[in-house]
């Protein structure tokens, strides 16, 4: 699977999780607290295939437009991954607080993610052509394998 087809199965999952999440109810907790950590995981991953795979090869191959998408993007992940995924785990899932907070994650992921489809990725396919992004995707795949394997075993011992 090539670097962006696999990205974009990556953002139908994590929008599948957010319309899950917002549809729940305060009553809801454990469904809430399962897709939560659902959530965080397929988020961290990602970014880690975006920030180590994908975006390095797309800031090299770019000139200064390129160099501007790729800034906002990281800065993006972290205010996802540093400021609102943090507070969010940090709240009573049976709170309106709760779901006042997924409504701004499922935001501002939504945002992201239609930035990166129909900007960077598109540019993407036009700088690194079809075989370096399958060069990158098997990387990914790869990436992503060994981080789900990482990810099981340090958040079953917890």
């Amino acid at each position: 699977m090539n670097a962006i087809d696999l990205l974009k199965a990556d953002h139908q999952t994590v929008k599948a999780i957010l319309a899950q999440l917002s549809e729940s109810t305060d009553k809801a907790i454990k469904k809430r607290t399962d897709l939560l950590d659902k959530l965080e995981m397929e988020i961290s991953i990602h970014t880690k295939l975006e920030e180590e795979i994908l975006y390095p090869a797309f800031k090299a191959a770019g000139t200064k437009e390129q160099d501007v998408l790729y800034f906002e993007a990281k800065e993006e992940h972290r205010t996802v991954d540093s400021l609102v995924l943090p507070d969010l785990k940090q709240t009573d899932p049976g709170t309106p607080e709760f779901a006042g907070r997924v409504k701004v994650v499922k935001e501002l992921l939504e945002h992201h993610i239609e930035e990166e489809e129909t900007e960077m990725f598109p540019q993407a396919k036009k700088l690194l052509g079809k075989s370096r992004l399958d060069d990158l995707g098997e990387q990914m795949e790869a990436m992503k394998a060994s981080c789900k394997k990482e990810w099981a075993a340090t958040h079953m011992a917890a």
